[in-house]
């Protein structure tokens, strides 16, 4: 399939027909490739896709606390979520990128497939405006249930580890890289999770360190909440 022909397909997938199909080229284009990336669609597609999240959450939990708010529209746009709606929509054939990046698995990259599709929200904003936008969101998330019982699935592992010390009276846990691996382009980050009232350690791994951090907070709860069985 040629160039043309794939980015009308991918505009098919969006069910949105750009009028400047350059902004759709350019939110596909990493920085390794060339000096008009799409770093400045990313930008603004991230604001657009949290308030077009933040509203689709509003009209469906009316009785929401700003908290759960907050936490759901997080978990909703953090870069799992982002990359599983990226590889529904087929991105990964057609992203430009530098040829160091496409040698390292860049096309496979969650945090480029991430990026990539903000920008894409982010393009059809500038090109079709915040209506447009705020449609294209409220279709990839079409399928996602929003319920109040998100709201605990929600709650991320370092959060969930704090509330459940706090409730016992505990110090918070503490954190510390213990190892960084690979190449400068590939790091994997291990973070050791400790809760010296309790002295247990849990060891976490990460494409960075937030995300071990939350691997091991997920672990060291597994942990507690076992031991509390």
């Amino acid at each position: 399939m040629s160039a043309l022909a794939s980015l009308q397909a991918l505009q098919a997938r969006l069910q949105y027909p750009f009028k400047t199909p350059a902004l759709l080229q350019q939110a596909l284009t990493h920085r390794s490739y060339s000096a008009d990336h799409n770093e400045r669609l990313e930008f603004l597609g991230d604001s657009v896709l949290g308030l077009a999240v933040a509203h689709m959450l509003y009209e469906a939990l009316g009785s929401g606390a700003e908290g759960d708010l907050s936490r759901l529209r997080a978990h909703l746009v953090r870069q799992d979520s982002l990359h599983r709606l990226a590889l529904e929509l087929d991105l990964s054939p057609l992203l430009r990128l530098g040829e160091g990046e496409m040698r390292s698995g860049g096309q496979r990259r969650p945090s480029i497939l991430a990026d990539a599709l903000e920008a894409i929200i982010g393009a059809v904003y500038l090109d079709g405006g915040p209506a447009a936008a705020d449609a294209l969101v409220r279709r990839l998330f079409e399928r996602v249930e929003i319920s109040p019982a998100m709201s605990a699935a929600a709650k991320d592992a370092k959060t969930a580890l704090q509330e459940w010390l706090q409730g016992r009276k505990m110090a918070l846990p503490q954190y510390e890289v213990t190892q960084i691996l690979g190449a400068a382009h590939r790091q994997t980050f291990e973070v050791a999770c400790r809760v010296p009232q309790l002295d247990l350690e849990a060891l976490g791994q990460g494409v960075s360190r937030r995300a071990a951090e939350q691997a091991a907070a997920a672990t060291m709860l597994q942990m507690l909440e076992s031991n509390a069985t």
